[in-house]
């Protein structure tokens, strides 16, 4: 039964996981946990907060709508890749079971986690990546496949997945950080539309509450993509890992 504490709480996690999704990414290591918090399963906490986090992904584009100027062949080009990518993830996380789901989620927030921390480092790597080409073929290639796992592991299960997006969008284009950020922000929309369209039908969703994680989530998707250029993601980015290594570690205790 849904009360109002869980609302309460339901609201503010999808507040915070919009605008840190909009700033750093990360945000489903907030969500995910505080709607178990509030009594739902692991799997069905996952699958509601895939779909209740797909408002704020619209919200966080809708407010980077500047840098997305120039790059409408590049989102239609990729959009298909990110979608079909999330479909065949979605697929998977409905057939596994609820307790195996169980099992593997700890080991995805620390993957998630690990994705955060090593982001600044990553970031530089890109910047320098461009002096080993491989040649125009072969990366188009390279695009598409890491684009399509990264979105695999989108539709099954979220948490990190701006952060695996930015990695592959850097690989492959020299755009300013804040343009990529804002690509990002839509092929994560992408995402999360196939994902929480399949999903929606799956029974495992807690419509109240995704409901809830929605609103809030959009809130946050404004907030963010309006303070993306001015909030300091590695403080942002610590925070998220620590919480986040503190919930996996509370799976195994």
């Amino acid at each position: 039964m849904v009360d109002g504490l869980h609302v309460a709480v339901a609201g503010g996690a999808g507040v915070l996981a919009g605008g840190i999704n909009a700033i750093a990414g990360g945000g489903t290591l907030i969500s995910f946990p505080a709607l178990q918090a509030v009594g739902l399963s692991s799997l069905d906490a996952n699958v509601t907060n895939l779909v209740a986090l797909t408002p704020s992904y619209l919200a966080g584009s809708y407010a980077q709508r500047a840098d997305l100027d120039g790059q409408g062949a590049t989102v239609r080009r990729l959009s298909v890749v990110a979608g079909a990518g999330a479909l065949a993830g979605s697929v998977l996380l409905v057939e596994v079971s609820a307790s195996t789901f169980k099992v593997v989620v700890p080991f995805l927030i620390l993957l998630s986690c690990a994705a955060l921390l090593v982001q600044g480092r990553l970031r530089a790597l890109l910047e320098r990546r461009r002096a080993a080409r491989t040649g125009p073929v072969r990366e188009r290639f390279l695009e598409y496949v890491t684009l399509f796992l990264s979105s695999v592991y989108g539709g099954f299960f979220g948490a990190g997945l701006g952060i695996m997006l930015l990695a592959v969008l850097g690989l492959f284009s020299d755009d300013a950080w804040a343009r990529l950020n804002a690509l990002k922000q839509v092929l994560s929309l992408i995402v999360s539309v196939v994902a929480s369209a399949f999903l929606a039908f799956s029974g495992h969703v807690v419509w109240t509450l995704a409901g809830v994680v929605a609103v809030g989530g959009i809130v946050g998707g404004f907030a963010g993509g309006r303070l993306v250029r001015v909030v300091n993601p590695s403080v942002l980015r610590v925070l998220v890992v620590l919480f986040g290594v503190a919930v996996a570690i509370h799976y195994w205790v």
